[in-house]
């Protein structure tokens, strides 16, 4: 993982920790939401939102993109560093 990706995952990790999910594995193929994955809901995924933007100066959300996994995340911001390469 890159430092970008290895962010990600520390800021998914401390919200699922404060959300008192913290037992849950934060990996690129998890799912953000629903049972099967994260379980992450409307408010945390706001959450998410602002934390990404605060932390890394845009987010998938805010740029009207719905990820549906931690991966698709991570595209978004890989994406964004080629795109300004």
């Amino acid at each position: 993982m890159n430092e970008v990706e290895t962010r990600i995952v520390a800021i998914i990790t401390d919200l699922l920790e404060r959300s008192d999910h913290g037992d849950l594995a934060v990996t690129p193929d998890v799912r953000l939401h629903g049972e099967d994955g994260l379980g992450l809901d409307s408010l945390e995924t706001a959450e998410l939102s602002a934390i990404l933007e605060d932390e890394l100066g845009t987010d998938p959300f805010g740029a009207g993109l719905l990820p549906e996994t931690v991966g698709e995340v991570m595209a978004f911001y890989a994406d964004q560093a080629a795109a300004t390469a």
